[in-house]
């Protein structure tokens, strides 16, 4: 028995990978990428206070000025008031601008308060102030 209109061949699948909607496809994720990607790195707005802090110099002992809780300042384990914090650190420091310093604020403190009182170290003349953190337990090897 004769198919009507073919004879008795069949139809091979068609071996050919048709690229076009494949590139179609990746054209449009690139355009979702490139759109969405400047939103993904945009952080959280913060008014941050402002201060000329510089990278911390290795070369000295550094000088520790401690801000507790209640806003009292020390120098090293000394009190100092914070109108006299800068001759003190001069002192310490022996007219040495490079000499690095140490900022410890406590956790509860105002952060504010803490840049304050770096820039008023660093309109002093100091150019190595640093903050100091405690390293949480579970980053100790």
């Amino acid at each position: 028995m004769a198919m009507p209109g073919g004879g008795g061949r069949r139809r091979r699948p068609m071996a050919d990978i048709n690229v076009t909607p494949m590139v179609d496809v990746m054209l449009v994720l690139l355009i979702i990428f490139m759109v969405t990607s400047p939103m993904m790195t945009s952080g959280v707005n913060v008014d941050l206070p402002k201060t000329d802090a510089r990278p911390v110099n290795a070369d000295t002992k550094p000088i520790t000025v401690s801000i507790k809780a209640d806003g009292t300042l020390f120098l090293g384990d000394n009190p100092v008031s914070p109108e006299d914090i800068v001759a003190q650190l001069k002192a310490a420091a022996n007219n040495d601008q490079t000499h690095r310093i140490f900022v410890r604020g406590d956790a509860h403190i105002d952060y504010g308060r803490v840049m304050q009182v770096m820039g008023q170290i660093t309109a002093g003349g100091f150019t190595h102030v640093a903050l100091l953190a405690q390293q949480p337990a579970s980053a100790g090897h």
